[in-house]
């Protein structure tokens, strides 16, 4: 027999490779928030880039950190980057359709901060640069440990 419990392939090896792949993710995505929602309450220098560019390099990040810890071990980090990148835009676009159903959804902070309030072409050039950001941030969290 060949390897032992722990040995890489094995159930019990995979098992704590995904546990800690998940839990890498999940703490990215608690850090991009947490990071994010401190930009969005910034006040100092350079306010309109810190709570606008700033944010939104947090709001990529975070999107990226939820679709891996959704993913889990099959997550194709590329894959995952040009999927909340191509969403993220489709949000943005979707700031200038105004239904009133939509209109009272944004009202909250939550829809504020997921969907937006505004259309602004300035807010579009940020997501593939968060994107780039988290596919970079995560690819090196996920990498496994070198033995």
């Amino acid at each position: 027999m060949t390897g032992g419990p722990s040995a890489v392939g094995t159930p019990t090896a995979g098992g704590a490779v995904r546990r800690r792949l998940r839990l890498r993710a999940a703490l990215f995505l608690v850090a991009a928030a947490a990071i994010g929602l401190a930009m969005k309450a910034y006040a100092g220098p350079g306010r309109w880039w810190i709570e606008n560019w700033g944010a939104s390099f947090a709001y990529e990040c975070f999107f990226m950190g939820a679709a891996v810890l959704i993913a889990g071990s099959s997550a194709r980090l590329g894959t995952i980057a040009v999927g909340v990148c191509l969403a993220t835009c489709a949000l943005e676009f979707m700031q200038l359709w105004q239904p009133d159903w939509l209109v009272a959804a944004r009202a909250t902070f939550v829809g504020r901060a997921v969907l937006g309030h505004s259309f602004s072409w300035a807010d579009l050039p940020a997501y593939p640069l968060g994107c780039l950001i988290g596919w970079l941030s995560l690819r090196r969290l996920t990498r496994p440990p070198h033995r």
